[in-house]
């Protein structure tokens, strides 16, 4: 057991020396060189713009199941369906809608920026980059740093907007909940720190899922058959610090009152 323990732990910390490398190395070469614009504006666009409808999907069906959930129980305690505007409005913004985007943009964007800095790096890309004098991290990671960093916050934005009209549609629809009752809910209790909350937590989840995904692809070994398990363990190990830096953010965020 101690055996498999120390393996893991050494496994564990060479990993994460070699991404603080990777980091030290990209925040080098951002203030040493120019910024690859066109590559960082295609991976907006990739990562960003494309993920626009998922997106919007998810944080609409969100927005309305927390409405539907909200109040149930509350007509089952109160006898009427109250505070759904404040429920749903507080539970997207400090929560829910960083924590589902993020997922989402794991999934969707972070697998394929794996795969394909994972296929040039087992199809000698990468060297042949190296050997042209392109260094990889300014051509490559930096980017798709910048590009996850401006993306998500944004997405998490769009996300919380259609998630409190889809617990709009649901509040005054199918719970007959006042319209005024609903808005008013929102405008007076969330307030800009709620707001400051869930964008930190965005920025977080963004970098650490840039971070991990670039890193992953750039690890890759062992042909196709490695770019699937870089790919895997990417969206896997994305996942969970995501839910992880949530907790930590969350307890620091509140210490300091935000």
């Amino acid at each position: 057991m101690f055996k498999k323990l120390g393996k893991f732990l050494i496994y564990f910390f060479t990993q994460f020396g070699l991404a603080t490398e990777m980091i030290k190395d990209a925040i080098f070469w951002l203030f040493r060189s120019p910024l690859e614009v066109s590559q960082t504006l295609q991976q907006i666009v990739k990562i960003g713009v494309d993920s626009v409808p998922v997106i919007l999907m998810t944080g609409l069906f969100v927005g309305m199941v927390l409405a539907l959930q909200a109040g149930n129980t509350m007509q089952n305690i109160l006898s009427e369906p109250l505070y759904i505007g404040l429920l749903v409005g507080f539970s997207l913004v400090r929560e829910l809608g960083p924590v589902l985007t993020a997922f989402v943009i794991a999934g969707r964007a972070g697998a394929a920026v794996t795969a394909e800095i994972g296929t040039m790096k087992v199809t000698e890309q990468i060297d042949a980059l190296s050997t042209l004098g392109t260094n990889a991290t300014r051509f490559l990671v930096i980017p798709r740093l910048i590009a996850f960093t401006v993306s998500i916050p944004i997405l998490t934005l769009f996300s919380d907007i259609t998630g409190t009209l889809g617990g709009y549609l649901v509040s005054v629809q199918g719970l007959s909940v006042p319209s005024h009752t609903y808005i008013t809910d929102i405008t007076t209790y969330l307030g800009t720190k709620d707001l400051m909350h869930g964008f930190i937590k965005a920025f977080a989840f963004a970098f650490a899922i840039g971070v991990i995904c670039c890193y992953k692809g750039l690890s890759t070994r062992g042909g196709a058959e490695g770019v699937g398990k870089a790919t895997t363990g990417a969206v896997v190990v994305s996942m969970v610090m995501i839910l992880v830096i949530d907790y930590f953010l969350t307890a620091i965020l509140h210490a300091f009152g935000v």
